[in-house]
């Protein structure tokens, strides 16, 4: 699996680190320690690294929180890791898939520079269950997947049913200059908090994933097209009133506060046998 590491050149036995094929390690160690920062762990917290690579964010984290779990696939990587935080007796470091690997069940943070080729993925492991143990996150992702997700313009449907429970923020830039080797694609970093208080209930989570994939079918569509086979004409026309939307507004413009009372709408005033469903793709 190709993923984007962190890591210092060092001499370890007078040798040097191995360079393992494909991975592409930060060298900067100031960026790491404000990556961290933006984290605010507390002692008593269980963090993950997925994709630890080397161990750079995990080393740092060692003294930061009660527990840290470095989640590694290379096995050239995981055994390095072993032996690297063998004086680390709050690591565990975890030879498993990112995208199948058992999430604690107690609450924890990621602090995470995840692999550019299953960042989607990951962010729906830990966003698509509102009620899970997940916390926040404080992540380094391939810039333009970070820009999708804290975009004002939504066109995915998973993005705004995130925004619903977590607040999702672009941080920084991060050049491609800060890995060697260098990635094709400049970074960026997000943090991801849980909001005090939901816009919508978290049971009601895959009510409003009905209502946000069928809306946003097609992103470009005016609001009225957009929910014609939900609301009648004259709901539709209270809806824009009440949303102080204009006819053309597109749908994938919508505020998340303007989703919420949307989808307060729909529960309020539309029977249940209309409100769409959502049908989860693999």
């Amino acid at each position: 699996m190709t993923c984007n590491k962190y890591s210092k050149t060092k001499k370890i036995n007078n040798q040097k680190e191995p360079n393992f094929p494909g991975q592409h390690f930060m060298h900067n160690r100031k960026l790491i320690e404000e990556i961290i920062a933006h984290a605010t762990i507390a002692s008593h917290e269980t963090v993950l690294d997925l994709g630890a690579g080397k161990g750079a964010l995990t080393t740092v984290l060692t003294s930061r929180a009660q527990r840290v779990l470095a989640v590694e696939f290379d096995q050239k990587l995981v055994d390095y890791l072993r032996r690297k935080m063998t004086p680390h007796p709050n690591v565990k470091v975890i030879h498993h898939d990112i995208l199948t690997m058992p999430m604690p069940k107690q609450p924890f943070v990621v602090v995470s520079n995840i692999p550019y080729s299953i960042t989607t993925p990951i962010m729906k492991r830990l966003l698509d269950h509102p009620a899970g143990p997940f916390q926040r996150g404080v992540i380094v992702m391939e810039k333009g997947a970070a820009k999708r997700f804290t975009s004002h313009f939504i066109k995915d449907a998973y993005v705004i049913a995130w925004r619903m429970f977590f607040d999702i923020r672009y941080v920084k830039d991060i050049s491609r200059k800060n890995f060697s080797p260098p990635p094709k694609v400049d970074s960026a970093l997000i943090t991801i908090k849980r909001k005090k208080t939901p816009l919508i209930p978290p049971a009601k989570y895959l009510a409003f994933r009905g209502l946000a994939d069928y809306a946003l079918h097609k992103p470009g569509l005016p609001v009225n097209l957009a929910l014609q086979g939900i609301f009648t004409p004259p709901q539709l026309k209270h809806l824009r009133r009440r949303l102080a939307l204009k006819t053309e507004t597109p749908i994938s413009t919508l505020s998340e506060q303007q989703w919420a009372l949307l989808f307060e709408a729909m529960l309020q005033h539309v029977p249940a046998f209309r409100w769409p469903k959502w049908k989860k793709r693999k």
